[in-house]
């Protein structure tokens, strides 16, 4: 039964392995959420680069939208999409996509960053962006493109939700959540950092305007609203068109003293700010600035994340292995702690591929005993992902000076118990797990903050969060010494 001021609305939340379609409803006291449709996101290698099917996750977005309008009685109050950052679809003069996007995995950007550097040195980058240092930030990728033929044809480049906003709308924008993780936004300013674009070449001209959560995004267009079945008008809403723009918003934190982890594919581990970092203690640190929701700055880390897990996971039901994780998860709780952990940001587990293999070089690499089951491999990655999220953390309060009292795990590693107790131990701190859907409901509470049903600030709507949603709490217990023999482990490259 629907409270009386609830309306519908659709999130659509497309991650690196699948995308949903989430029904909601929202007002009134109420926030309620249901998956309408899930499918699966399956990149393909094509001519030696590895490629976004986009074609088919928006086809999945139709669907998804036909299944939520008719759970929801038949109308929607309004869309919003959030998804990965970096990547893009580049459009020539008549809006069509000239191929499509390049999945940020792939190694086209190898060796790209250096020569960036050659023009414009990192210490600058940062000072001036404020953004940690990844091989796939979409400067790389636009550099890696310098002098093709398909990007000398581009008249527009929309990022990835844009480009879903785009072709249900037929309206052109750029979101600011999301644009900020290309490395051209100025987090002071929250406008393009035009200097940057400049030395590199960069035409920004290619950008449609900015736009922030909570502007609207057009109507669904005709076409689609016969594709769909609904009824229009139906608005779509700016959202923190970045996942975790979303997600943070989804953290149901009260007060300011809080760390987030938002897990998936990734983790994304640090504060909410009210300014930037941009120190050179940060740049050092690895630490990202990222716009969020509110005029508010995404402080974190990206943490290589249950990506390690996903690829062991991939790698042993190849080989014919019945890897159940949940049997696997008990299987791994029971096994001794922290006998051999590894560095869950190293670049060097970016790629797919051979996983558990990698993760017992690196155990070995460090003169750590080797993983011998795939249950062993299972408690290294989790004590290791325990082990970065608890380095995140503490570095976050010494280089922002904000004292942490809670951590809160938000996203899909919430579920993941195990994770969530070690989180707690390895950091000493009390840790909330949930919601799981954070992304999605933080994309509703900003569309129906922006229709009407909602109101207030992120103190406010995280207030409803807190009302509505199931949360569990960890306490932390064990060995705290034996975490800190840990940690300096992996300082020390493994060793000791």
């Amino acid at each position: 039964m629907t409270a009386p001021g609830a309306r519908p609305f659709a999130a659509v939340d497309l991650g690196a392995s699948s995308g949903r379609v989430m029904l909601a409803f929202a007002g009134g006291g109420t926030l309620s959420l249901r998956e309408a449709y899930r499918f699966g996101n399956h990149p393909v290698r094509a001519g030696g680069t590895l490629h976004w099917d986009i074609l088919a996750l928006y086809r999945g977005v139709l669907e998804g939208l036909r299944a939520a309008g008719q759970a929801a009685g038949g109308r929607l109050a309004g869309v919003g999409i959030d998804s990965w950052a970096v990547d893009y679809g580049l459009l020539d003069a008549s809006g069509a996509l000239l191929g499509n996007p390049v999945h940020y995995r792939d190694e086209r950007t190898g060796g790209v960053p250096e020569r960036v550097w050659e023009r414009l040195p990192p210490e600058e980058l940062y000072a001036a962006t404020g953004l940690q240092h990844l091989p796939f930030n979409t400067i790389y990728q636009l550099a890696a493109a310098e002098g093709s033929p398909q990007l000398a044809a581009a008249r527009r480049l929309l990022l990835i939700p844009d480009l879903v906003s785009y072709w249900l709308t037929g309206e052109a924008g750029t979101e600011l959540t999301n644009a900020s993780t290309t490395q051209l936004i100025d987090p002071r300013t929250g406008d393009w950092a035009r200097p940057v674009a400049e030395v590199l070449g960069v035409d920004l001209g290619l950008f449609a305007p900015l736009r922030g959560p909570g502007d609207p995004a057009g109507r669904l267009l005709p076409e689609v609203l016969e594709e769909t079945g609904l009824p229009g008008p139906v608005p779509v809403w700016a959202v923190g068109s970045h996942d975790t723009a979303s997600a943070v918003v989804g953290v149901p934190a009260a007060g300011a003293g809080f760390a987030y982890i938002a897990t998936g594919t990734w983790s994304l581990a640090g504060l909410e700010l009210d300014a930037p970092v941009l120190t050179e203690d940060s740049r050092r640190a690895n630490f990202t600035n990222e716009l969020g929701v509110d005029g508010t700055v995404r402080y974190l880390r990206n943490i290589m994340g249950l990506w390690l897990l996903q690829e062991c996971l991939r790698e042993w039901e190849a080989a014919g292995l019945r890897c159940e994780l949940g049997e696997l998860l008990d299987e791994a709780a029971r096994r001794p702690a922290l006998r051999s952990v590894v560095d869950a940001g190293d670049p060097a587990f970016l790629a797919p591929g051979r996983m558990p293999e990698r993760i017992a070089a690196a155990c070995r690499a460090g003169g750590q005993p080797e993983p011998g089951d795939p249950a062993q491999t299972v408690r290294c990655v989790l004590d290791s992902l325990a082990l970065a999220h608890r380095r995140a953390v503490v570095d976050a309060q010494r280089l922002s000076g904000r004292e942490v009292r809670v951590v809160h795990v938000v996203g899909g590693g919430a579920h993941n118990e195990l994770l969530c107790q070690l989180t707690a131990d390895a950091c000493g701190l009390p840790v909330v797990a949930g919601p799981a859907e954070a992304a999605a409901l933080g994309n509703v509470l900003v569309q129906a903050r922006a229709a009407g049903p909602v109101g207030g600030g992120l103190a406010e709507m995280r207030s409803l969060l807190r009302e509505t949603q199931s949360l569990r709490h960890h306490e932390p217990s064990g060995d705290r010494a034996a975490w800190d023999r840990a940690a300096a482990r992996i300082a020390d490259g493994g060793k000791g």
